[in-house]
């Protein structure tokens, strides 16, 4: 492999170092000017830049096998690189659906033939995600793609029964099930969103105790069985409440948010734009703030993409017939940007941790979110928080076009994703995968 020497790039927002990486490890840190380099060297411009070790999405939804024409492991895993991403989680609402071993091995060995990535495939908690009776969770565990974490997510486990067991299984190999919280008798055609705005348009609204009383019931359960539980996709105050108040109990839970739930509001269903329509929907300002400070106070762990990508025929209907997701490996750094950095709430070191960091840990990865010190895995991210992202979904590598942020110019940009020391993305551009 290549040598490369990073000069005068800020890790996490600190003071200017050099960073040489050979062999795919990060072989020395030193004082701009200091260290002595291969003869081969590429020396890669970091003045201005931020690096951060590769970020790390727990939330993604990569489509293959059987929804191709929506995405694939290779353009998803494109899109992760462009993001910033060195490693990604995809859940298991494929066709068919990752319920046994032979799926998620399928899922691992098209990220490991991509090369932009690390793809780990998310096992569902039931067969076929139809909540009646638990898949094949120590199978996939013990797969290749040693699996270890388990999700329904798309629909909710809502059988207390069947995620009790789930709790109990995943907890002999220290796995962990992450929940799709969503009472679905009290959610059943429900459009958006409930409260004043929905009265006002018509629409069915989805109430936030059917989110908060699933947390409330399974972080209970989670504490009964002494097990790990992680909440998908955090959408209202009363949930922040309900982990805070877990959380300082001592019960094992983790949460994530993802960045439209960060920025976005209910406001901009008023437009019946169906790339508004999400799972779980846009809420409240109320809402956002809580989130935000969620972030800040650590009862939120993680940033979750939930990268949903949808064909056009999918996404581009009348508002009660539209699928509901939107993309976001693209454009998440800059969202985190501009709705915590910016606003001055967090630092780089946080940002770190939240996109990087604290997953890698929930997750127990070895070679991702570690420090960028000499003898760890070079998997970086250069992030020039001086760029923009102007939002135009027709030039993303992902084959989604449902981009919320559609005609935004969003703040920072990606300048380079190093993954296991390899330039995926170089100068802004796709470069090579690691595999070619």
């Amino acid at each position: 492999m290549s040598s490369f020497l990073i000069s005068t790039v800020s890790p996490e927002g600190s003071d200017p170092v050099d960073l040489l990486i050979v062999d795919g490890v990060i072989q020395a840190v030193g004082e701009p000017g200091s260290l002595e380099t291969p003869d081969d060297v590429t020396v890669v411009d970091g003045a201005g830049l931020i690096a951060l070790p590769g970020l790390v999405d727990m939330h993604t939804h990569l489509r293959q096998p059987g929804h191709e024409d929506a995405e694939t492991v290779d353009t998803g895993t494109r899109a992760a690189a462009k993001g910033g991403y060195t490693a990604v989680f995809a859940m298991a609402n494929s066709k068919p659906v990752a319920d046994t071993a032979g799926v998620v091995e399928q899922v691992w060995q098209l990220g490991q033939d991509a090369g932009w990535a690390d793809v780990h495939p998310v096992g569902a908690v039931t067969v076929g995600l139809e909540g009646q009776q638990l898949s094949e969770i120590r199978a996939m565990a013990e797969s290749r793609a040693q699996v270890r974490m388990f999700s329904d997510d798309g629909k909710c486990v809502h059988d207390p029964v069947l995620m009790r067991r789930a709790l109990e299984y995943v907890k002999s190999f220290d796995g962990l099930v992450a929940q799709h919280a969503q009472e679905p008798r009290l959610t059943e055609g429900a459009q958006m969103n409930e409260g004043v705005v929905s009265a006002e348009l018509g629409l069915t609204g989805w109430p936030a105790v059917a989110e908060e009383a699933i947390i409330a019931r399974d972080v209970l359960l989670a504490q009964h069985v002494n097990s790990r539980l992680h909440i998908c996709h955090l959408s209202t105050k009363g949930s922040v409440e309900i982990v805070r108040w877990a959380k300082e109990r001592g019960i094992n839970v983790t949460a994530e948010v993802t960045p439209h739930h960060l920025l976005l509001t209910e406001e901009l269903v008023r437009t019946f734009d169906p790339v508004y329509k999400v799972n779980p929907p846009l809420r409240t300002d109320e809402d956002v703030i809580a989130l935000r400070e969620a972030v800040v106070d650590g009862t939120i762990d993680v940033i979750g993409t939930d990268h949903a990508p949808h064909t056009i025929e999918d996404k581009e209907s009348e508002w009660s017939c539209a699928a509901m997701g939107m993309t976001g490996l693209e454009t998440a750094l800059s969202v985190v940007q501009k709705t915590l950095v910016d606003t001055g709430m967090i630092d780089w070191s946080t940002v770190a941790r939240i996109t990087s960091r604290r997953p890698s840990e929930i997750l127990r990865l070895r070679d991702q979110g570690g420090a960028l010190e000499a003898g760890a895995p070079a998997n970086i991210t250069l992030w020039n928080p001086a760029g923009e992202t102007p939002v135009n979904p027709e030039t993303h590598v992902s084959k989604g076009r449902n981009s919320p942020y559609k005609g935004m110019s969003l703040p920072g940009s990606v300048s380079a994703t190093f993954y296991r020391g390899h330039p995926v993305v170089l100068d802004g551009e796709l470069n090579s995968p690691l595999s070619s």
